[in-house]
């Protein structure tokens, strides 16, 4: 197969490939799908690994968020390749689009998952992940990487990923970053106690990051044992199980009655929105990073008049993606037991059920298109 001079490739690339489609909600197909063919600023590569994120299945089982409502737009397409959370190795770009970036054929990059339009307001004054065109991999304006193959459009942001790691640890990336971005936005204190709800891929990387910050303790609050064993691997000095405890009276009885400084949510599950308002101290910080399926309600009595809290949202991982890589590549994060499970293409409908499974054994369900 011939290919341009401006676009160098470093293999033979078949002009079909697999890829999971997305026809609509709880209808997601495998297919064969044209290779993309990248232009003179775009790069394509080959897919190492796609993590599955909760919000994949939110949108598989059609949440408003992303399908929309009367409420809200959809930003959810048909007809598109699903999959944010990837890495991949570069097998073919345009000469503008290496040097642009940095990059060899046969380099490692992870993408992030917000591809900017670099024009809007939010855009131009730096916010890009507030982006107002919001175009994102595998949910809307560009394909996804639950694909043999992956398109990097010359919008997007990217980052070299060691090649020694394994692909579901540097796909990992994705949510590793989100959580730190979340961790920022609480501004955590030396002498903060700093309760984070969930100990899934979101949840875990929070501790880990929250761990970086050094607080005088991190405590986690899971309904898991086996999640809330690795929440001390990563770094929670406390573990509460919120089935078998009252989650707000031993936060409070462990700071004096007072409260926690800093609580991150990161469940998804509406209940932990109003524990983290009651196991807050006044003055306290809300972090709320999750994507409901559902509307949540909530006493905003608690915020205002009882306890004068800050509550703030944190959406993607903007600036954080070094900091996540570099976490990654120093191998201390128990990564064997954070990535618990990985499927073929063929196999996708199984990744998704598991991941649904919020009480079975795994914690970060990853796609790899070459395994058989």
């Amino acid at each position: 197969m011939s290919s341009s001079t401006n676009t160098p490739i470093t293999e033979e690339l078949p002009d079909t490939m697999r890829a999971v489609v997305v026809y609509g909600p709880g209808d997601y197909r495998l297919e064969d799908r044209p290779v993309p063919r990248p232009g003179d600023d775009d790069l394509l590569l080959r897919t190492d690994a796609v993590g599955i994120c909760a919000s994949d299945l939110k949108a598989y089982h059609g949440a408003a968020k992303f399908w929309g409502d009367e409420n809200r737009p959809a930003w959810a397409e048909r007809d598109r390749i699903p999959g944010h959370e990837f890495v991949g190795t570069i097998v073919a770009g345009g000469a503008s689009a290496l040097a642009k970036r940095g990059v060899n054929i046969g380099d490692r990059i992870a993408c992030e998952q917000i591809v900017p339009c670099w024009e809007c307001r939010y855009c131009l004054e730096g916010s890009y992940w507030m982006c107002a065109v919001h175009d994102m991999f595998g949910f809307k304006g560009y394909d996804g990487a639950m694909a043999e193959y992956v398109l990097v459009p010359a919008k997007a942001l990217t980052h070299l990923v060691d090649k020694e790691l394994p692909g579901p640890v540097a796909a990992f990336a994705e949510p590793l970053s989100c959580a730190f971005h979340a961790v920022e936005r609480a501004e955590i204190k030396f002498n903060d106690t700093v309760v984070i709800a969930g100990a899934g891929p979101i949840g875990l990387s929070a501790i880990a990051g929250a761990r970086q910050k050094n607080p005088l303790r991190v405590i986690a609050l899971d309904a898991v044992d086996s999640k809330l064993d690795l929440a001390r691997r990563v770094g929670a000095d406390i573990t509460i199980n919120i089935a078998k405890e009252d989650a707000v009276a031993r936060v409070k009885e462990l700071t004096g009655g007072y409260g926690a400084d800093v609580y991150i949510e990161a469940t998804g599950h509406p209940s932990a929105v109003p524990q983290g308002l009651n196991l807050l101290r006044k003055l306290g910080t809300f972090v709320e990073y999750s994507v409901f399926k559902d509307a949540v309600s909530v006493d905003w009595s608690i915020i205002s008049d009882d306890k004068e809290l800050d509550v703030r949202g944190a959406h993607l991982g903007p600036h954080t993606w070094p900091a996540a890589i570099k976490l990654l590549e120093a191998g201390t994060l128990p990564m064997d037991d954070i990535c618990t499970h990985q499927f073929p293409l063929e196999k996708f409908q199984e990744a998704l059920d598991l991941v649904g499974d919020s009480a079975g054994s795994s914690v970060k369900v990853s796609i790899v298109p070459s395994m058989s």
